[in-house]
């Protein structure tokens, strides 16, 4: 196929963006993945910062994540509660990423036992040295923070 023969790029893409609905069976074998979701929240006279996370999807279909209580996302989701994390597949593997945007809630329940989960599921524990920064981590105050989806968008190839 000579390049007067070829499509767009976005008519070769075999399966197409989508806005309604729930995460659906195929997000949710995305979300379960220990990869790092990018978060972005609201800042008053600020673009949105993304910034890598670690995070887990529940069983009712909402994302957690933890953070200091005095962090900077904290105050600007104290200002407005919206917030949106993406998730992509790693290069080398088929394009593949879930965007969940909506209303977060933040709880002061659960933030260790989160943080413990999730430095299990990013860390190799058996690491002495990441066993020890888990410790340090657990002597700190968290928060932890919900993320309830409203819009969800995707695409896979």
């Amino acid at each position: 196929m000579d390049s007067s023969e070829r499509l767009p790029l976005n008519r070769r893409m075999s399966t197409p963006m989508s806005t309604a609905g729930p995460l659906t069976a195929e997000d949710l074998q995305l979300l379960s993945r220990p990869l790092h979701g990018f978060l972005s929240v609201a800042g008053a006279t600020q673009p949105p910062q993304p910034r890598p996370v670690w995070f887990e999807v529940t069983a009712e279909g909402t994302l957690q994540l933890f953070t200091e209580p005095d962090s900077l996302k904290v105050r600007r989701l104290n200002s407005d509660p919206r917030a949106s994390i993406v998730v992509a597949t790693p290069v080398g593997e088929r394009e593949h990423w879930v965007s969940v945007a909506g209303r977060t809630t933040m709880e002061a329940d659960g933030a260790a036992d989160l943080c413990s989960r999730l430095a299990a599921r990013y860390w190799d524990l058996e690491d002495q040295a990441r066993a020890d920064d888990l410790a340090t981590m657990l002597r700190g105050d968290f928060l932890r923070v919900v993320i309830h989806p409203e819009k969800v968008l995707r695409y896979a190839s």
